[in-house]
């Protein structure tokens, strides 16, 4: 590797060795680094900063835990109407679930809630502040974009042009999601303390609609875990790599 690190706009370090020589664009914020011995030129940006992809995998791991103890609380009593009679609604299988029993999976689900909500409001804590947020926050300029992506990764259609580092539907996935983590937390607090937070309770139809919706926030988020990987598959393995280093080798939008 020829270089330390990049910060988004301006350079850090950059550490040079004879095998290479190191160039970087201001506007566009790549490093080339071109090997003087096969003239091989390879532009890297600076995508996912240290914060980003720290809280990124941290809450994978939390995310995991909480459904799996989720549905290992869900399994104590899996139904959201009236305790009796007791209408089973979907018999999820032990074996599919994090606690062992209802005692169990409430301490697993409690301690990664508060790494959850951690991770979370440092997450957008950086992006707001660090001004991130605008490469990700999708606006209604951004509409118009959703439905060829769509096509394309799951349609095998064309694919469109790449522009940003994100697309429009990787915004829209990436914007809703931060929707749902709130969402999420704001549901479990109403079931987890419901009269302390009776008023909240209240605003989503009460204990037993909370519930509801705190199932149906899971599902969805787990479908944007499926879509998240589609997209991770289809982009390839620079794609990934950038998520553990932060670098991304020849990004698509760089390309004239």
């Amino acid at each position: 590797m020829c270089f330390s690190e990049l910060a988004i706009g301006k350079i850090k370090a950059i550490r040079s060795f004879t095998a290479c020589k190191v160039r970087f664009n201001m506007q566009t914020s790549a490093v080339a680094i071109e090997n003087t011995k096969t003239g091989e030129i390879t532009e890297a940006v600076y995508e996912h900063p240290f914060i980003v992809r720290l809280c990124h995998w941290v809450n994978a791991v939390a995310l995991f835990v909480m459904v799996g103890s989720g549905l290992q609380i869900f399994r104590a009593f899996p139904s959201f109407g009236a305790k009796i009679p007791e209408k089973v609604l979907i018999n999820w299988p032990k074996s599919l679930a994090i606690g062992g029993w209802l005692g169990g999976a409430l301490q697993w689900h409690l301690t990664f809630m508060w790494i959850y909500i951690g991770t979370g409001t440092v997450y957008l804590g950086y992006q707001i502040f660090s001004g991130n947020y605008k490469q990700v926050l999708f606006l209604p300029r951004d509409i118009r974009g959703v439905w060829p992506m769509v096509r394309h990764y799951f349609f095998f259609g064309a694919k469109p042009r790449v522009r940003e580092a994100y697309n429009s539907l990787q915004k829209h996935a990436y914007t809703s999601v931060v929707v749902l983590g709130v969402l999420s937390v704001a549901t479990g607090f109403a079931i987890w303390k419901p009269i302390q937070f009776s008023w909240l309770a209240w605003m989503m139809g009460g204990f037993h609609y909370a519930r509801l919706w705190h199932f149906i926030i899971m599902w969805a988020m787990l479908a944007f875990v499926f879509g998240h990987l589609v997209m991770v598959v289809l982009h390839g393995w620079n794609n990934f790599i950038s998520m553990l280093t932060g670098w991304k080798k020849d990004p698509e939008y760089l390309a004239k």
